[in-house]
């Protein structure tokens, strides 16, 4: 079996990234929803939710699907999270201009963000694109292709 299809390789690393994805997204939907039910408009409720979960969501990130311990990629972390916010941001808003609820439009937005947070996320805590295939060896006359 090649690493990439076990659980230290990406197929691993993704796996464990979508289980605590779960828990970070409900803790952030949870919330944004006590924001909007408490009557906080939807955009000030995303961004307040966004900024709480930053801390917790890196803590989960580095540790548990990373195996990064520190704060010292906090920041590069934080600037992913923004990238996340204004794409996120600007979905809720076209999704309201087009008569979605606030709950119902996040809800729907729920997927394809934690699409976009992999990708970024794996970026900035291993340095590299998470589906980035590793070159092959040159082949020439040290190397053979047999």
């Amino acid at each position: 079996m090649t690493k990439a299809l076990t659980h230290s390789g990406t197929i691993g690393r993704f796996l464990r990234f979508l289980a605590v994805g779960v828990v970070n997204t409900g803790f952030g939907y949870a919330v944004y929803a006590g924001l909007i039910l408490g009557g906080m408009t939807p955009q000030p409720a995303l961004a307040l939710a966004f900024a709480i979960g930053i801390l917790w969501n890196y803590m989960t990130h580095a540790r548990l699907v990373f195996g990064t311990s520190g704060i010292a990629r906090l920041l590069p972390y934080a600037a992913a999270y923004a990238v996340i916010y204004a794409v996120n941001a600007l979905s809720l808003g076209q999704a309201l201009r087009a008569g979605m609820s606030p709950l119902g439009a996040q809800a729907l937005l729920v997927l394809p963000m934690a699409a976009l947070s992999f990708c970024l996320i794996s970026a900035v805590l291993t340095g590299q694109h998470p589906f980035k295939r590793k070159s092959a060896p040159p082949i020439g006359p040290d190397h053979t292709d047999s």
